[in-house]
């Protein structure tokens, strides 16, 4: 079994690090398609940077690397219980190597166990009549996780109505998530849907959608239909790449049904975002050889790049502004929304523990000027220095309830995150003069290469490697102005247009 684990191994390094070609092709679509110059063209053009850079340095694509699911079709007689237990180990050599976060933490105290977390995924063993073995995986990262839904009809949704228990009410369903995850999810996304069913096997009917190839056609003519009206409404919402307000929104729809009981008629949602890291391998039972990846397609690209592209935020390289760390109160108040900066200097990062902790606590290290980070990144320690091995931001509204106390108290200028915040955190930066700034979501080396030097960490034995308060020396770390302190928010104006198509969608019956 020892070479069936390092078949786990090379899996989960390969989904880590590689967009599966279907994916690649279908953001190559969404690439296209955005007018150049816009937040959205500067937005793709990052991601294609990054797509490239994880897989010429066998890095994670994004530093969310989830809770690793595995499908395991095996015939009858192996011995799940042992695969079980390879899948583990290979799960910590990953993580070890960085190519996976440590984020599993007890429910109950918040502590991370390190890489002994990564022994929790999710794993299905399926019998079938086959003689080889057949494994997929998917990492699903918590903003995706967050944003995924379940409904049970009927249902009355903000903008839409009535959801019925027809096939109308199940298109409603799926716009009122769509629309409601705007950037927080990473958009654009890959969706996939569940009807029916009680409410476990509806949810994981909607995950099991997401292993679909993106090119076949569903043999259930209705569900077909649903599924390119989806991809068709569902862009005329205008949510964008990472909530900017772009042309595409979503980038597929996968639907399947269960028989239900008369009085139960669940939907379920499961988002996925732009960074689609699923893969899958067929082994032969006796060697346990790998027969073949899965998703391959002869004309997919092997490089989102375009021709003479060499990184940068592209654009108008004259309106980028540049910032020294600290910043002033006058460097924060001439930012407007929709300003592309680049930060240079200290940045720190801080995520949910850190928010909660230091609303009674104090900081451990002067931070006035300073701008946090809503960040976990994946960390590799050799020879007592650590190495970023992937950083990119993480989904900022969960800091709403503390945002505004912490900038106040600690004295921020700053905080980068992404898909926004609300209401009191933008009446917060108006009243301390601050702004928030949306770095690339999913693009985790795009965003790690800009860290010079790791100088120092808080925390980290309280509270894990995702949680912890790391500090991080950076040159040009791109950023958008996305709530600025004037009291502007691209994320409400995105939110309001957006609510608006979603009304418009409403009698456009299935």
């Amino acid at each position: 079994m020892k070479a069936f684990q390092d078949r786990m191994y090379e899996l989960i390094v390969r989904t880590s690090t590689t967009l599966p070609p279907d994916g690649m092709a279908a953001l190559a679509r969404a690439r296209a398609a955005e007018d150049a110059g816009t937040r959205d063209a500067i937005a793709n053009a990052a991601i294609a940077i990054n797509v490239t850079m994880a897989v010429q340095g066998t890095a994670p694509i994004c530093q969310d690397t989830g809770m690793p699911t595995f499908v395991v079709h095996h015939p009858i007689g192996f011995d799940t219980i042992d695969a079980a237990e390879q899948i583990k180990l290979a799960l910590r050599r990953a993580t070890a190597a960085g190519m996976l976060r440590p984020n599993s933490v007890d429910s109950v105290t918040g502590a991370n166990e390190g890489n002994e977390g990564t022994l929790y995924p999710v794993i299905k063993f399926e019998a079938w009549r086959e003689s080889t073995l057949h494994i997929s995986l998917t990492l699903k990262g918590g903003g995706s996780e967050n944003m995924s839904a379940q409904y049970s009809l009927p249902a009355v949704l903000d903008g839409l109505g009535k959801a019925g228990r027809d096939m109308d009410g199940v298109r409603k369903c799926i716009l009122d998530a769509l629309y409601k995850a705007q950037g927080k999810g990473c958009s654009p996304s890959f969706l996939g849907v569940g009807i029916g069913g009680d409410r476990t096997g509806s949810y994981e009917l909607a995950k099991k959608q997401l292993l679909r190839p993106l090119d076949d056609v569903n043999p259930d003519q209705i569900l077909s239909k649903l599924e390119d009206l989806i991809v068709t409404q569902g862009n005329t919402l205008g949510v964008g790449t990472l909530g900017f307000g772009g042309q595409t929104t979503v980038l597929s729809c996968k639907v399947s049904k269960r028989n239900r009981l008369p009085a139960s008629f669940f939907v379920s949602v499961a988002y996925n975002c732009w960074a689609f890291r699923r893969q899958g391998l067929t082994l032969n039972l006796d060697a346990f050889d790998n027969q073949g990846w899965d998703y391959l397609r002869p004309d997919a690209p092997t490089s989102l790049l375009k021709p003479g592209e060499e990184g940068g935020l592209g654009g108008d390289d004259s309106a980028v502004k540049r910032l020294k760390i600290p910043l002033s109160e006058d460097d924060v108040r001439g930012l407007k929304v929709g300003d592309v900066v680049l930060l240079t200097g200290m940045i720190h990062t801080g995520r949910d523990t850190f928010h909660h902790h230091h609303m009674t606590h104090e900081c451990p290290v002067d931070v006035q000027g300073g701008v946090i980070y809503h960040c976990g990144p994946v960390m590799l320690q050799k020879d007592g220095k650590w190495k970023v091995m992937a950083a990119g931001p993480t989904t900022s509204i969960r800091e709403e309830p503390y945002q505004a106390d912490i900038n106040r108290k600690l004295g921020l200028r700053a905080v980068i995150g992404k898909g926004g915040m609300g209401a009191k955190t933008l009446q917060g930066l108006a009243d301390h003069g601050a702004v928030y700034l949306n770095a690339v979501g999913g693009a985790a080396q795009y965003c790690a290469q800009c860290v010079i030097d790791v100088p120092g960490v808080h925390y980290l034995d309280e509270f894990g490697v995702p949680e912890a308060m790391w500090h991080f020396d950076v040159v040009d770390f791109p950023a958008f102005v996305t709530m600025d302190s004037h009291g502007n928010s691209l994320h409400a104006e995105v939110d309001k247009s957006s609510f608006e198509k979603l009304q418009a969608l409403a009698d456009k019956s299935f």
